[in-house]
């Protein structure tokens, strides 16, 4: 499981910042050995571009749940709090104009 976990990982984070140019590099140099055919470089290419916008879709993911965690422990008003505080000021403000 660890092992898995590590490679999983280490796939996404490099696969989340390849780009497709780069992709297509790497294709046209494994072809140009001999290593993969046409047909097999278009697979390769498509199977990695399909993991690194996975990759960058968990990156961000993650990025952002480690964020709204900092937030929460930080005890910040949210949006939705703010809006509701400045509702009240707002009408507390008209009622005193009364």
């Amino acid at each position: 499981m660890k092992d898995m976990l590590k490679n999983v990982l280490y796939a996404g984070v490099g696969a989340a910042f390849l780009t497709k140019e780069k992709i297509e590099e790497l294709k046209g140099d494994l072809i140009d050995k001999g290593k993969l055919t046409q047909e097999e470089g278009k697979q390769f290419v498509d199977d990695l571009i399909k993991r690194s916008e996975r990759a960058k879709d968990e990156l961000e993911l993650w990025i952002n749940q480690r964020v709204e965690d900092r937030i929460k422990t930080l005890n910040l008003a949210t949006q939705d709090e703010f809006a509701e505080l400045k509702r009240k000021v707002e009408e507390l403000q008209v009622a005193i104009n009364k």
